[in-house]
Formats: structure tokens, C-alpha cells, sequence
């Protein structure tokens, strides 16, 4: 993923973020439910107290209007336009390419649980597609020789590629006797995390619950054993305990991502934009496109 496409991904997703506590403004004497956080905010009630000192509803959302509601705007404006002319020109991004970038994205974002991973991979996934959609309407009609797209493909086709990774946390415990307890107690339902933090023998990874991160099938930092039991396992599931060179370890899988890779066809298109816009020194922005439409909008 070139650093322009995940700048402008990270930037679209804080502007949705925004938007949605803007949105809570129209509703201003109703309850509103952050669903990620599981929160009831009150219209009616502080949402801070410094000591006696209270900051309002209403005076945070104007503060979020007044700083942030033009750029929301312009960014609905934005994708409005791309959308719609994406759609005359049938510009599709291929499923592939979106399921890398997505999968790049997963393994910088940590433990996510299964509702939240599939909520926030919608979210990305439409901000991969608005970026790609924005970036070929912009190199639209732009040449690049053919042999300079093969040239960069047989230098850097790997970037495109991405390789199966599996993200685990795991409890080390000195014996067996001790890792049937905690099994039961994970069968019980208690939370692997804080029994990792309780019982494990691991000290670089207790404090963060067993959290091992992601990994790549061939890392030589992954313990020995691990990436054959995971082979048999669900995503979010947790092994039985078996023996390692540090002790008995039982091991959680929080995701499996499969190796994705693409020939030089599949990427042409990809790498031909992204060459046109390097060389016609153009950022990821849409303003290039308002000439195509008669826009009025309260801000002019």
C-alpha cells in the first residue's frame, strides 16, 4: 500500500468518525447510542464534568461544527462525485486488491473481536474503494509506457503481495497440571487475556494479556509448534494445552489472513495509476473534479 493511499484511508475514516457525532447535533434532545463502545449519551446531560465545571452537549457539537463541519462536508461532496462517476465510467476495483489492502490494515489495528473486525473491515473496504475509484479518475486519459509499468512490476511486485499471517496471543505455564486448570477455566468463560496476565509463565507478553501480534507463516520469531496447531484451528478459538521447549502453552487465534498475490496483468492497471499520478505531481484529492459538476454548497 503506497503511504499517499494510507494517509488518505486513515484521513476518510476520521472525517466518518466526526461525521457520525455531527449527526447526533440534528437530535439534540434524544439519547444516542455509540454501538462501538456501547455508551448512552444524553442530549440533556454533561459529557464532561472538571470538578464543578461542566462542558455541555450542545457546546461540544457546536465545537465539532465549527471546526470540523466544512471538511465533512466537502468530504460527502467528494464522494458524492466519485461515486457517481465512477459508476458512468464502471470503474470497479477488483475484489482482490481490496482484500489486501484491507488485510495490510487488519494487522496494523490489533485484537479485534469478531463483531468489531467486520464492522471496521466495511469500513476500510469503502475507503480502499473510494481511494483506488479517486486515484483512476484523477490519471484518467494519462499515459505511462508499457515498458516502464513492467520495469517497476518486476522491481517491486512483491509491495502488492500479501502474505498469510496469523495474529495469537498465548499463556505459557510451567506444567500440565496448570494448564488443564486454566483450559477449564477458559471453558468456563473466562477471558483468556486476564488469565494470560494471572497464570503466564511468558513475562515479555502477560501484561498485554499473552498478545504475541501478527505474524507471518514464515517469521522465525513465532515459538516452535505454533504454526502446526494453528493449522488445525478456528479464528477465535483457543488450543488445548501442549507441551513447547518453554513450557505448556495453550494458544488463542485471533485471525488467520490467507497469502494473496497477483500477476502482472492484475496489477497493471494499479501500478499504471499510481505511476500517472507520481508524474503528474498530483495529490489524492478530488477538487480536480468539482469543474465537472454545478455545485452550490453553504460554504460559498
Amino acid at each position: 500500500m503506497s503511504k499517499k493511499l494510507l494517509l488518505g484511508i486513515i484521513i476518510i475514516l476520521l472525517i466518518t468518525n466526526i461525521a457520525t457525532l455531527l449527526f447526533w447535533s440534528k437530535n439534540k434532545r434524544e439519547e444516542t447510542t455509540i454501538e462501538e463502545n456501547d455508551v448512552t449519551i444524553s442530549s440533556t446531560d454533561p459529557v464532561a464534568t472538571i470538578d464543578k465545571d461542566t462542558i455541555t452537549y450542545d457546546e461540544w457539537m457546536d465545537d465539532l461544527r465549527n471546526n470540523y463541519g466544512k471538511q465533512q462536508l466537502k468530504s460527502m461532496i467528494d464522494h458524492h462525485i466519485v461515486n457517481k462517476l465512477a459508476a458512468e465510467k464502471n470503474i470497479i476495483i477488483d475484489d482482490k486488491v481490496l482484500d489486501r489492502e484491507v488485510a495490510h490494515l487488519t494487522t496494523m489495528a490489533g485484537i479485534m473481536t469478531k463483531e468489531e473486525a467486520a464492522r471496521r473491515e466495511k469500513e476500510w473496504r469503502e475507503a480502499v474503494e473510494y481511494r483506488y475509484q479517486l486515484e483512476m479518475l484523477l490519471t484518467d486519459g494519462e499515459k505511462v509506457p508499457e515498458a516502464d509499468i513492467r520495469e517497476f512490476y518486476d522491481n517491486y511486485h512483491k509491495q502488492y503481495d500479501f502474505e498469510a499471517s496469523i495474529q495469537l496471543s498465548h499463556i505459557v505455564l510451567p506444567n500440565m497440571e496448570t494448564a488443564e486448570k486454566v483450559k477449564r477455566e477458559l471453558d468456563s468463560g473466562a477471558s483468556f487475556g486476564l488469565l494470560a496476565q494471572e497464570y503466564s509463565v511468558d513475562e515479555e507478553t502477560k501484561d498485554d494479556g499473552g498478545y504475541l501480534g501478527f505474524f507471518v507463516h514464515t517469521s522465525q520469531f513465532i515459538p516452535d509448534g505454533y504454526v502446526e496447531k494453528v493449522s488445525e484451528m478456528k479464528e477465535h478459538s483457543y488450543s488445548k494445552p501442549f507441551e513447547t521447549d518453554d513450557g505448556v502453552a495453550i494458544i488463542y487465534l485471533h485471525r488467520k489472513l490467507p497469502t494473496i498475490t497477483f500477476t502482472y496483468e492484475e496489477i497493471k492497471p494499479y501500478i499504471k495509476n499510481e505511476l500517472a499520478l507520481e508524474r503528474t505531481d498530483q495529490s489524492l484529492t478530488a477538487d480536480p473534479l468539482w469543474n465537472k459538476f454545478d455545485i452550490d454548497w453553504i460554504y460559498e
